[in-house]
């Protein structure tokens, strides 16, 4: 079987991570999200906790990338990778991770401009996750056990992160439909439909092949 990526852009609180895991379970491949850092971490040699502090944020301070700077790179040793900005490193990194992810294996990677990543794979579908804004809200507030305005507060100030980091890193708008094969409603459809809207489409598609 040809091996086969899907990457899911999402708004926070809509369900994207937990559909990517749906869908893990009934392809029977693995779901990555931030299991990527520590992969990045391990092939490019800096450190773990940098990775945690730049995930999915697109710029930092000078004065912290000029400590952090100090960390030696054992994995990418040559001239301009040493001479880039860190948070450069940092999505160089995860760049090449998730190329050579996709290169080994069938699986589904959430969030980290996946889909940008992959642009030239023969057999990727990108998805982007949406919701209703009440139905985020409830979702972050049953999750993280917060109130409404902190859950609300929590909602905007991701969403603006994620949108910043795709806009910055890549040639496309986050969340424009334009910029993925399937745009999807998780608080319409449900987790579980979303996730089987996305095994239709990927059978369709399939079939459209042949």
């Amino acid at each position: 079987m040809q091996k086969f990526v899907i990457t899911i852009g999402r708004e926070f609180g809509s369900g994207g991570l937990d559909i990517g895991r749906m869908l893990s379970e009934n392809l029977n491949v693995k779901c990555y999200d931030k299991e990527l850092l520590a992969m990045a971490a391990s092939e490019s040699g800096l450190c773990r906790e940098i990775f945690e502090n730049h995930d999915e944020k697109p710029t930092n301070s000078f004065l912290y990338s000029l400590v952090m700077d100090t960390y030696s790179v054992s994995g990418y040793t040559s001239a301009p990778f040493l001479d880039m900005p860190l948070n450069h490193k940092v999505f160089l990194a995860q760049f090449e991770t998730i190329k050579n992810l996709a290169d080994k294996e069938s699986c589904i990677i959430v969030g980290r401009c996946a889909d940008y990543a992959l642009s030239e794979h023969p057999n990727c579908l990108n998805v982007f996750i949406h919701a209703d804004k009440e139905f985020r809200i409830d979702h972050i507030m049953k999750t993280f056990n917060l109130s409404h305005e902190k859950a609300a507060d929590m909602i905007h100030k991701t969403d603006k992160k994620r949108a910043s980091y795709y806009n910055y890193y890549s040639s496309k708008k986050w969340g424009d439909s334009r910029s993925y094969h399937l745009t999807l409603d998780s608080s319409h459809l449900g987790l579980e439909g979303t996730c089987q809207m996305i095994l239709d489409y990927m059978d369709i598609r399939k079939k459209n092949r042949k």
